[in-house]
């Protein structure tokens, strides 16, 4: 036998039956059990009908346990967590194929995150089904899409010296588990601790406008990219935030990365046009890629691999636009993948299964990549002004484009489940087993005649952007009857804020 899984010696069960019926010879209960850990579900279901004894046997919790944890399922639980895991593990399995079914035929709720006195939307980010955003009037707000409760608290900001005019224009916001970021047009960095209340917990000052503003997944660690200095900021030992990494760079930062899951000193990827920086305090102005004339067009990055598109010269010298992989503890290029005359405007490698990349293209179309080959599996003609932003488990892919349009596709059959039109360009798209939020931002931040007179605090509903929340959970279908609409309290004000709350009968009262 195979050396037995640890399980089986932290958990020991009283059971009447001592030995096991082992076609000519009688084995001790627990050794019997060691053999059945290593059958399937199909194997132990086929032992279960051999005889009384060895179905007993065939459905112990701890044989169970172990195939759910196995699949994936409970992994925050323990054994004592369930009377019986066969039926646990049959529940889990069914929740996912109705959540699939759900997905595929578009049976949910979808619920619009509006900020109606707000103006104009200019950044969303999200993180487990909380959703920040950030507006041109400077205030920041959260929602968070795992209650029903769609009420969304604003994010103060912390006034200094000489603050007394107007907010200036929020320009990127980015959310993890425990902290929220925002940067705004003035160069000023505010950090909120989202377990605090709404007071930010640090801020700090740019001399220039923030160019790229990165979020550790996991942590609390933040870089900011302005003018030619890049800075990382984190906490020390007893809370106080203070400057870490400070870098200097010869041009503008495009783009802006920390690599997650970083044991001490955190790493921060930056795409510099033509050059992409692996920045370490040990090790300051690493180049991790740099050819003359071909600048970077979207940069992602996992806890080993940097993943970042490159524009080539084209149909002039035979070079196709690529997708090149790094290595970033190598610093070697693994994979050079593409065949494309337009350039990779989206890259996702951070959330996509592993060994797999998923890619969009001004050309419209989306691309999944085996990273263990050079060509794709597959390329979907998608959207009619480019491909914007895009992500992918193992069997779906969710694209959204210029145009605004949001494509639901199944990856393993190639074909389109449905999609979600809105006006504005699609610039986030984030999703998890039952839930999908998706972020139209406009372009324009200032559009002429959004409104009547240029003295209103609003702009017009069309012009402000939008971010749609849907939920494909059979236990979040029930409030599914009620529109998102009629969710609100009475205590708004009811005409500006199209509350027809008292349509339905009193259903917050």
């Amino acid at each position: 036998l195979k050396k037995p899984n640890k399980l089986f010696s932290l958990f020991s069960f009283q059971n009447e039956i001592n030995e096991v019926p082992f076609f000519d010879i009688q084995l001790p209960y627990e050794l019997a059990l060691k053999i059945f850990q290593y059958l399937g579900k199909g194997e132990l279901g086929r032992c279960a009908q051999v005889s009384r004894t060895w179905k007993v046997l065939a459905e112990d919790e701890v044989l169970w346990y172990r195939l759910c944890q196995q699949e994936g399922y409970l992994l925050d639980t323990s054994i004592s967590d369930h009377s019986c895991w066969k039926l646990a593990l049959k529940n889990c399995r069914a929740r996912e194929r109705t959540l699939k079914t759900n997905w595929k035929n578009r049976i949910g709720a979808v619920s619009q995150l509006q900020y109606g006195l707000g103006k104009i939307l200019c950044d969303v980010h999200s993180c487990d089904g909380v959703v920040i955003a950030g507006y041109t009037s400077g205030e920041v707000r959260l929602w968070d899409t795992r209650t029903w409760d769609y009420t969304a608290p604003i994010l103060e900001p912390m006034h200094g010296p000489g603050d007394a005019g107007p907010q200036p224009h929020v320009s990127f916001v980015r959310i993890n588990s425990s902290l929220a970021v925002a940067a705004y047009e003035d160069g000023t960095v505010s950090i909120w601790n989202l377990m605090f209340g709404r007071e930010p917990i640090h801020r700090y000052q740019h001399n220039q406008r923030i160019q790229a503003l990165a979020l550790g997944s996991e942590g609390a660690t933040v870089a900011t990219a302005s003018g030619f200095e890049v800075k990382v900021e984190s906490p020390n030992d007893r809370g106080f935030w203070q400057t870490t990494q400070t870098f200097e760079i010869q041009k503008l930062v495009n783009f802006l990365n920390l690599v997650p899951d970083v044991m001490g000193s955190p790493v921060t990827i930056a795409a510099v046009e033509d050059i992409v920086y692996l920045l370490k305090a040990e090790d300051p102005g690493k180049i991790l890629h740099s050819v003359y004339g071909q600048p970077v067009t979207c940069l992602d990055v996992s806890a080993h691999e940097a993943a970042f598109g490159v524009k080539t010269f084209g149909w002039l010298l035979n070079e196709p636009n690529q997708i090149l992989l790094y290595n970033l503890e190598t610093s070697q290029c693994l994979k050079k993948m593409g065949n494309s005359i337009g350039d990779f405007t989206c890259v996702n490698l951070q959330n996509s299964p592993p060994n797999m990349l998923v890619t969009g293209n001004k050309d419209r179309r989306v691309r999944v990549f085996d990273l263990r080959k050079s060509e794709s599996l597959c390329s979907l003609y998608a959207h009619q002004l480019g491909v914007s932003a895009v992500q992918m488990d193992d069997w779906k892919i969710v694209s959204g484009g210029e145009e605004g349009l949001v494509c639901v596709w199944d990856q393993r059959m190639g074909t389109k489940l449905w999609e979600m039109h809105a006006r504005h360009p699609v610039r986030h798209v984030w999703f998890n087993s039952h839930s999908l939020i998706t972020a139209n931002i406009p372009d324009e931040k200032t559009p002429r005649g959004a409104s009547i007179t240029d003295n209103d605090l609003t702009a017009h509903r069309k012009h402000r952007g939008i971010i749609y929340a849907y939920e494909f959970s059979v236990d979040q279908l029930a409030v599914e009857s009620v529109l998102p609409i009629c969710r609100s309290s009475y205590d708004e004000v009811t005409g500006y804020n199209y509350n027809i709350g008292l349509a339905v009968p009193y259903d917050n009262i």
